[in-house]
């Protein structure tokens, strides 16, 4: 009997998006309105439409109250939630939102506003052992500006990130261990194209997954808090792990114009349909994907 598999139809319709895995407190934050309130029928009602039980939320409102982010008036389905002064995280507090300025830039980017000059930045550092934990940090800011290690303690981007990473460094203490320099001319092991060298140290094809399952989610049909939640989650996901990189350096057309296009098309659309009082997650997206002229 023969083991061959048989072929798969090439024209077999592609799976549906996968939606991000949203955690209860996001959801939690995502639904705070503009007074620092949360309604928590709405949240179980919204919790309840992405598949969460009421014990999850329970529990989660729980923590959230012992760690101090939230205060909580009256219980279950007909209590309110309000947020304390020491919830702050990510964009005025909601960790679903990306840093509004580097949303702007990426739109700018899709727009053709950003052309790259050629300029590499490149960011070198040594720091000893003995704070090792501001070595760390310092390369987490690196790679969260969008830095890529070309080698140990090397890291380059085409992006001016230069104030931010001196800045971070002088927070640090560890300045006198920081080198910044630019260069037209970066060669990475015998790479010296440009499109070739950010395809070698950007992973390029997990980037672009992420802005495809964005697009189909932003494409696809749903209205209503739930969907307005996933599509936020979706478009975190696609933001957070990219570099954003000058079009000059990607392949065309780049899912990740593609898919931001359609976040700001779907965006549009849910806060149209919304309340005017309604969580301030909507004002912040709008912000953050308003025209970039």
């Amino acid at each position: 009997m023969s083991t061959t598999r048989p072929a798969e139809p090439k024209d077999a319709p592609e799976a549906p998006a996968q939606a991000p895995a949203i955690p209860t407190r996001l959801v939690v934050h995502a639904l705070v309105r503009e007074d620092g309130s949360v309604d928590a029928g709405e949240l179980y009602e919204v919790a309840g439409e992405l598949g969460m039980s009421d014990q999850q939320v329970r529990l989660c409102v729980k923590r959230l109250t012992a760690e101090g982010r939230f205060t909580q008036e009256g219980r279950g389905r007909r209590g309110v939630l309000r947020l304390t002064g020491t919830a702050g995280a990510g964009a005025a507090g909601l960790p679903l939102v990306p840093e509004v300025e580097f949303v702007r830039h990426a739109y700018r980017q899709d727009a053709g506003l950003e052309p790259w000059d050629g300029t590499w930045h490149l960011f070198a550092f040594a720091v000893p052992e003995a704070v090792r934990g501001a070595r760390d940090a310092l390369r987490d800011t690196l790679t969260s500006l969008g830095a890529a290690p070309v080698q140990g303690g090397l890291y380059a981007t085409p992006n001016e990130v230069g104030p931010y990473v001196r800045a971070r460094a002088a927070e640090l203490g560890v300045t006198a261990g920081l080198t910044c320099l630019t260069s037209r001319d970066l060669v990475v092991g015998g790479i010296a194209a440009p499109v070739e060298l950010a395809a070698r140290l950007w992973p390029l094809d997990a980037i672009a997954r992420r802005y495809e399952t964005l697009r189909a989610l932003a494409e696809g049909p749903g209205d209503g808090l739930a969907h307005a939640v996933t599509l936020a989650a979706a478009f975190s996901e696609a933001m957070g792990p990219d570099p954003l990189l000058p079009p000059e350096l990607l392949p065309a057309p780049w899912p990740g114009a593609t898919g931001r296009a359609a976040a700001a098309a779907a965006w549009s659309r849910l806060r149209s349909a919304t309340a005017p009082h309604g969580p301030r997650l909507f004002r912040l997206y709008a912000e953050a994907v308003a025209d970039p002229g």
